[in-house]
């Protein structure tokens, strides 16, 4: 029990500070806030993402590329132009470490505003940085568990990150419904996001990028979104007017 609770406690927080911090703060910027609060953010992603700790940077400009080309041969991630989920992973991964990198020119568009925090993500991207959030898994699971079938578990916390993703640039423009017509292959997953706290929104977000809820219908009820809108009354965010 121990170790699922783990585990679903990884993947809530790691899928919070995902789709809260990256997504809709770096990547289309629905909300603003203050340069500390900002720091707490980059701090608290790479505690709950650990091994697969994203840069805001890397992130929030592939992010825009996908909008911006979503479904042709330019998009970082498309099951329209990869065999299967494992070839887009790997592809994405190697465009994300270019971006991020700096590897690679990028236009503008992409970069502008993006948040950076250079120093940190340096330590956080590190080699040393993931191995020991992997070898501290490895402990923990050595101490807590208590059946053999637990430890098949472990590479979910070694690779929660790109899982989340997958299940968004994959099964969300192949299976799910559409509330807007638009030019790619986006969907909504779930009717109540209750597995991907509002990500699985995908059509919506597509049709309307810049809006910090992605809940459209009555039933659809955009978790993280919830949590904004206390945060938002707390003063610790501002939700850009726009994004409403």
């Amino acid at each position: 029990m121990t170790i699922l609770i783990f585990i679903i406690i990884l993947w809530y927080t790691g899928l919070f500070f995902q789709t809260f911090f990256l997504h809709r703060y770096a990547a289309h910027q629905t909300f603003t806030m203050s340069k500390m609060t900002e720091r707490v953010c980059f701090v608290l992603t790479w505690v709950f993402q650990g091994s697969n700790y994203l840069s805001a940077y890397g992130y929030g400009v592939m992010h825009r590329m996908h909008h911006a080309y979503a479904d042709t041969e330019k998009d970082p991630h498309s099951p329209k132009y990869d065999t299967n989920l494992f070839t887009m992973m790997w592809r994405t991964k190697n465009i994300y470490q270019d971006i991020n990198k700096k590897r690679v020119a990028v236009a503008d568009k992409f970069t502008k505003n993006v948040p950076q925090w250079k120093a940190f993500d340096k330590i956080a991207s590190s080699r040393i940085s993931r191995l020991s959030w992997a070898a501290a898994y490895i402990v923990f699971f050595s101490v807590f568990a208590t059946a053999w079938w637990q430890w098949l578990l472990l590479p979910i916390a070694f690779f929660m990150a790109p899982i989340h993703g997958v299940i968004i640039n994959w099964f969300a423009h192949i299976y799910g419904y559409r509330n807007f017509k638009v030019s790619d292959t986006s969907k909504n997953l779930l009717p109540v996001d209750i597995l991907m706290m509002g990500e699985g929104y995908h059509n919506n977000h597509h049709s309307h990028s810049g809006r910090a809820n992605f809940g459209v219908r009555w039933f659809e009820i955009d978790f993280t979104y919830c949590i904004m809108y206390v945060l938002d009354k707390l003063h610790i965010i501002k939700i850009k007017k726009t994004a409403n």
